[in-house]
C-alpha cells in the first residue's frame, strides 16, 4: 500500500517541478474556455504530470463527496483525510498506479476492468498484488478468469467469507474448533459487545477478550468481599438479593402505614378522615374491580388506628396481598420466625440489616458478566481460556500483510478504472468542455418551461454559494429537489444559458433527472438574474416598457376600480340611513305630544348651510382644455416631424431608418448582455462547492447554447396550425385596414415625388 505522503514537503517542492531532464517531454495544449489547457492524450503525459508547472493546471482542489465517480475511489486518494484531494496526492496516485502496471497508456483505455496481464510482475510490489488478485479470484469461485473488476475486489464479505483468519485482528466462532473457545466466544459477544469481521460475522477483538475478562476479575473480588462477611453483608445468604427485592417493594408503603397510625395517634379525629374512602369507592363501585387494581393499590395498607402493630396475614389491602406475603415468607420469617404482627420497630430493625447490603451493591464491578454466575465466572478465571483466545487473535493478525495486499488490489483496480477520469474533470475539464460528456460535477438534467438544462451542479454550501455565485455572470436557478423512491432530498443549481427567463418566478415546479435517470421532484427556491441570450436583450427594452404600461394601466384601474366601490358604498350607507329614519318617524303614534321647536342655530352654520354651491370656473376649465390640446399637439407635431422625415427618404433607405431605430432602442441592451455573456464564468460556482479552480473556466455563448436545449419539433414532423380553441378570426376587416394603409403610403409617395401633378390630378 503506497505510503502517506508529506503534503508540505511536496507544495514546497512544486516551485521546481520543471527541471531541464524533464523539458523533453512534448506537452500538447488547446486553448478551451479562456484558458490555455493541457491535452491528456497518452501515458507518457500521464508518467510526466508530476513536472507540468502547477500554474497550467486548471484546478488545485476538489471536495471527495458530492460528485459523479466512485467516492471510495477518492476516499483512497485523499491519504490525509481532510475531505479535499490536492495535486500532491493526484502526483503520487499516478506515481504509483504508473509503477504497478506494465503501460501507462492502458490508463487512457478507461477500462471496467482490469486484465491481470497488465500487472507488471517485474517489480516486487506487482508481483504481491498479481497473486492477491489472483487469490481473490479463487475466493469468489473464479480461479480461470484473467480480468478482475472494483466490484468483485469490493465485496469483501464473499473474498474472506468462511475464512478462518484474515488479518483484521478479529476472530469468529469459525477460528476455532474448540467448542469450548466457541462458547466462551458467544458468551463475550453477548457481555461486552463485537465487532463486524471482514467475512461479514460477528467477533471478538483482543479488547474484547482484555475486557471480558477484566470484568470476570473485578466480579470474582467485589463477591469475594460479601463471602469474608456472610453474616452482615448477605444476612439471608443466597436469598438476600430475592429479600431484598421483596423488602424494596413494600418498605414505602409499610412506612406510609406507619406514619398514618401516628397521625391517629397524634390526633384522634384524623383516624376517622384517614379511613374514610367512601369518595373512592363511588369513584371504582360501577367498574369491574378486577381493572382497578392501580387505585385500590392507593389506598392505605390496612385499617388506621393509633399505635397499631400491622398484620401481614390479615387485613390487607388486597392490591398488596401478594408482595406482602412475598414480604413475609422471604424475610419475616427468616429473620424473625413465625410472626402475623409487625411492629414499627421491628420492621426498622429490618431495614438496618440490609444497609451493609446496599453499600456492597453500590461498590458492585463487573455487572456486565454477572449472568454467566458466579461459578462459571471463577473457572474462566482459572483456566488458560484467555490464553487461547489471544492466540488465535495472533494467528490472525499473522495474515495480516497478506490480507491487506488482497485489499491493495481494489486500490488498484480503482485507479486502472477511474483516475484518469478525474485527471481529465481536474487538471483539463477535458469532459466539461466535450459536447458528447458530463463532468464529474455534473448532477444531471433540469427540465423546465420547455428547455433542458445540462449544467446542473449539486449545492453543498448555500451560504458559499449567496456569497460567490453572483460574480459568475451565469442566469442561475436554485432548486430543492426531492426524491419519493429513495426518501432523499437536495439542492441543485441549474444554468440557464439560452432561452428567456420571463416564466421563472421562485415557487415553480420543474422535474429533475440524476445522472442514473432516478427523477426528482424541483422546486425553484432562489434566481440570480443575469443575461442569457443576445436574443434575451433585444426584446429586454420593449418587455420593460410593456410590464410598465401594463402595471401604470392596472395601477390605474385599481384605483378607479376601489373609487367607484367607495363611492357606491358611501351612496348605500347614506340611502339606507334615511330609510331607517323615515321608517322611525313612520312609527312614531299621533297621540305624542310634538317636541318643542329647536334652538335656533348660530349665525355662522345658518350662513354655511344656506351657502350656495360655488359656480362653475370657466376659466379654469378652459386652461386645463388648453394645455391638454397643447401636449395632444405637441406630440401630434413630433409625430408627423418624424413621419414626415421618415417619408422624404429614398425608398431603399426607410428599412435602413427603421432597422437603425430598433437598434437605437435595442443596441445598448445587446452590447452589454455581449459582453456579460462572453464573461460568463464556472468557477465561482464550484470555488463555492469547495473546488480551487485556477483557470478561468468560461461559458461563451456559443458554448452556452449547447448546455441549455430549447424544445423543437422533431425532423419531418408534421404541424397542424388550426387550433380549435382559438379566437374566431373575421379575414374582411384587417383586409381592408391594410389595404388602406397601403393606399395612403402609395398615394403620399406620389405626390410627394410629383407624380400626381404630372398626371393631372390635384
Amino acid at each position: 500500500m503506497g505510503k502517506p505522503i508529506n503534503i508540505l514537503n511536496q507544495v514546497s517542492s512544486l516551485k521546481n517541478l520543471i527541471k531541464p531532464e524533464d523539458s523533453r517531454h512534448i506537452w500538447q495544449f488547446s486553448r478551451v474556455g479562456g484558458a490555455n489547457r493541457v491535452n491528456l492524450e497518452t501515458g507518457m503525459d500521464l508518467v510526466s504530470l508530476e513536472h507540468l508547472d502547477q500554474k497550467l493546471w486548471t484546478a488545485l482542489s476538489c471536495p471527495v463527496h458530492g460528485m459523479e465517480i466512485d467516492s471510495k475511489t477518492l476516499e483512497l486518494i485523499d491519504t490525509d483525510k481532510d475531505e479535499r484531494i490536492r495535486v500532491p496526492e493526484i502526483l503520487e496516485a499516478v506515481k504509483w498506479i504508473t509503477s504497478i502496471i506494465k503501460d501507462p497508456n492502458d490508463l487512457v483505455k478507461e477500462n471496467p476492468f482490469l486484465p491481470l496481464t497488465a500487472i507488471n510482475e517485474n517489480t516486487e510490489e506487482g508481483k504481491i498484488l498479481l497473486t492477491s488478485a489472483q487469490q481473490i479470484l479463487t475466493n469468489l469461485g473464479l480461479p480461470g478468469n484473467n480480468e478482475i473488476t472494483v466490484e468483485e475486489t469490493s465485496d469483501t464479505v464473499k473474498i474472506f467469507a468462511d475464512t478462518k483468519f484474515n488479518g483484521d485482528g478479529i476472530i469468529t466462532e469459525i477460528s476455532t474448533d474448540d467448542e469450548n473457545i466457541k462458547k466462551i466466544i458467544n458468551e463475550i459477544i453477548t457481555c461486552i459487545g463485537s465487532a463486524v469481521d471482514r467475512n461479514g460475522m460477528q467477533g471478538i477483538s483482543e479488547q474484547h477478550i482484555s475486557d471480558f475478562y477484566k470484568n470476570c476479575q473485578d466480579y470474582s473480588t467485589w463477591y469475594a468481599k460479601a463471602e469474608a462477611d456472610m453474616e452482615k453483608i448477605l444476612p439471608f445468604d443466597n436469598a438476600t438479593t430475592d429479600a431484598f427485592a421483596a423488602y424494596t417493594a413494600v418498605r414505602t408503603k409499610i412506612e406510609d402505614y406507619f406514619l398514618r397510625c401516628r397521625l391517629a395517634e397524634f390526633d384522634p379525629v384524623s383516624a376517622d378522615i384517614l379511613n374514610t374512602l367512601n369518595a373512592r369507592y363511588e369513584g371504582i363501585s360501577a367498574k369491574d374491580l378486577t381493572q382497578c387494581i392501580d387505585e385500590i393499590a392507593a389506598f392505605p395498607l390496612s385499617k388506621i388506628e393509633a399505635n397499631k402493630p400491622l398484620s401481614i396475614t390479615k387485613g390487607i389491602n388486597p392490591a398488596w396481598e401478594k408482595a406482602i406475603d412475598t414480604f413475609r415468607q422471604l424475610v419475616i420469617i427468616p429473620g424473625l420466625a413465625v410472626k402475623e404482627i409487625l411492629s414499627e420497630e421491628e420492621f426498622t430493625d429490618i431495614g438496618k440489616k440490609f444497609e451493609s447490603y446496599i453499600n456492597w451493591q453500590a461498590e458492585k464491578a463487573g455487572g456486565v458478566v454477572e449472568a454467566l454466575g458466579l461459578q462459571t465466572i471463577r473457572e474462566l478465571l482459572a483456566g488458560d481460556t484467555e490464553e487461547s483466545l489471544l492466540l488465535l487473535i495472533e494467528q490472525d493478525k499473522a495474515l495480516e500483510n497478506e490480507t491487506n495486499n488482497i485489499i491493495l488490489v481494489d486500490k488498484l483496480v480503482r485507479y486502472y478504472r477511474d483516475l484518469f477520469v478525474l485527471l481529465r474533470n481536474y487538471v483539463t475539464f477535458h469532459e466539461f468542455y466535450s459536447p458528447d460528456a458530463d463532468a464529474i460535477f455534473q448532477a444531471g438534467k433540469l427540465y423546465i418551461d420547455q428547455r433542458c438544462c445540462d449544467l446542473c451542479i449539486k449545492v453543498s454550501d448555500m451560504t458559499k454559494h449567496n456569497t460567490l455565485a453572483g460574480s459568475s455572470g451565469i442566469c442561475l436557478v436554485y432548486c430543492d429537489c426531492y426524491s419519493k423512491t429513495k426518501n432523499e432530498k437536495m439542492t441543485i443549481v441549474a444554468a440557464l444559458t439560452d432561452g428567456n427567463i420571463d416564466n421563472i418566478v421562485v415557487g415553480r415546479n420543474a422535474i429533475f433527472y440524476d445522472r442514473s435517470g432516478a427523477d426528482w421532484d424541483a422546486t425553484i427556491i432562489k434566481i440570480i438574474d443575469n443575461p442569457i441570450s443576445i436574443r434575451q436583450a433585444f426584446w429586454s427594452p420593449y418587455r420593460k416598457v410593456s410590464k410598465f404600461i401594463s402595471s401604470q394601466i392596472e395601477k390605474v384601474a385599481t384605483a378607479k376600480e376601489k373609487e367607484v366601490h367607495t363611492a357606491a358604498t358611501t351612496h348605500i350607507e347614506k340611502t339606507s340611513g334615511k330609510v331607517d329614519t323615515h321608517l322611525k318617524e313612520s312609527i312614531q303614534t299621533p297621540e305624542v305630544e310634538p317636541l318643542p321647536a329647536p334652538a335656533p342655530a348660530p349665525v355662522a352654520v345658518q350662513a354655511a348651510a344656506a351657502a350656495p354651491p360655488p359656480a362653475f370656473d370657466i376659466g379654469k376649465f378652459v386652461g386645463i382644455f388648453a394645455a391638454i390640446s397643447l401636449a395632444l399637439g405637441a406630440i401630434g407635431s413630433v409625430i408627423a416631424t418624424i413621419l414626415t422625415g421618415f417619408f422624404g427618404l429614398v425608398w431603399w433607405k426607410m428599412p435602413l431608418a427603421i432597422l437603425g431605430l430598433m437598434l437605437t432602442i435595442s443596441g445598448p441592451s445587446m452590447i452589454l448582455a455581449w459582453l456579460k455573456l462572453r464573461k460568463r464564468n464556472l468557477a465561482p460556482i464550484l470555488d463555492a462547492n469547495g473546488w480551487a479552480i485556477n483557470a478561468r473556466a468560461n461559458i461563451n455563448i456559443a458554448f452556452g447554447n449547447t448546455l441549455t436545449q430549447i424544445a423543437s419539433l422533431p425532423e419531418n414532423s408534421k404541424l397542424n396550425l388550426v387550433d380549435p380553441f382559438s379566437k374566431k378570426k373575421r379575414p374582411l376587416i384587417p383586409v381592408l385596414i391594410i389595404l388602406v394603409v397601403l393606399l395612403s403610403a402609395a398615394a403620399y409617395l406620389l405626390w410627394y415625388y410629383g407624380f400626381l401633378a404630372k398626371w393631372g390630378i390635384k
